[in-house]
């Protein structure tokens, strides 16, 4: 797995260098300062991966990841950073970032957090999911107006229950247990949500629940 560590701090960068070159598998393809770095990078080495700064000069993380997304739909973007900052969290999101996490997490945490994101699967951590649900609750002090959007969406009550779930941060297992569904059927209205929609991920569920 080809990785590309994007941040503007030397000593993280060479740390996480060295906490992911001693993976089995894993490969450091470059080093970049800036998110506008990151962008020429990407282009040149063709990483799996992107760990990406949130915060950095010239160009920040929410910035390159746009632009990553745009012209390289395969490559994976985590963001890394320090800050629970909710505005940062809600447009790396919608800019398509496959996980986010805090750089206080382990070694560990992060190399897992890798692994599961080049599946194909979005990871955020755990206070990021609480953040988003936070928004999601400041944002739905007119419920009536709400539902009213997500019923001219054509969304059965159905539908409309487990999008409310996910932008909850709730996995499919855990809406299963809440709904009284099988994990199975729950995996079908996630995928119907996502054609009628016209979205990509679970998390761009969560920000268009956020949004209406």
């Amino acid at each position: 797995m080809d990785i590309l560590i994007a941040d503007d701090d030397s000593l993280i960068r060479e740390g996480l260098k060295i906490i992911l070159e001693n993976e089995p598998g894993f490969q450091v393809v470059a080093l970049a300062v800036n998110g506008q770095e990151a962008f020429h990078l990407c282009k040149e080495k063709k990483p799996n991966i992107v760990m990406m700064d949130i915060r950095m000069p010239i160009m920040d993380g929410v910035i390159s990841t746009r632009l990553i997304k745009q012209s390289f739909k395969d490559i994976k973007i985590v963001m890394l950073t320090t800050f629970k900052d909710e505005e940062y969290i809600k447009e790396a999101i919608k800019n398509g970032a496959d996980g986010y996490i805090l750089k206080s997490q382990s070694s560990e945490a992060i190399i897992e957090t890798i692994k599961i994101i080049n599946k194909g699967n979005a990871v955020f951590e755990k206070d990021i999911m609480k953040s988003l649900s936070e928004m999601i609750n400041k944002n739905s002090h007119k419920p009536h107006i709400k539902q009213r959007h997500l019923k001219e969406a054509e969304l059965t009550e159905r539908e409309i229950d487990i999008l409310r779930l996910i932008g909850e941060g709730m996995s499919n297992k855990e809406i299963a247990i809440k709904l009284y569904l099988g994990e199975g059927t729950v995996r079908n209205y996630v995928t119907k949500l996502l054609e009628k929609l016209d979205l990509r991920d679970r998390t761009q569920l969560a920000i268009y629940y956020l949004n209406t």
